[in-house]
């Protein structure tokens, strides 16, 4: 929630469901995470927001519309 307890809104994403999903690229190394979209065909990325919190983690689901996001290393 956000000051005086309205909630943001949150932009969708829009891909393809058919040729694209979302996911999270995590490093190994540092443990950077960074969500996005990526491509079942070409497997490229479109890199979309920075995971920082559970509560980032959630909004970029949210702008998905999805529950669950796979995690890629």
């Amino acid at each position: 929630m956000g000051i005086f307890g309205k909630r943001k809104t949150v932009n969708r994403i829009d891909y393809d469901p058919e040729t694209e999903y979302p996911v999270i690229r995590a490093s190994i190394c540092n443990g950077e995470k960074v969500a996005g979209i990526r491509s079942k065909t070409s497997a490229t990325f479109r890199e979309i927001m920075t995971i920082r919190t559970n509560e980032d983690l959630l909004v970029f689901k949210q702008m998905c519309g999805v529950e669950e996001v796979k995690t890629e290393y």
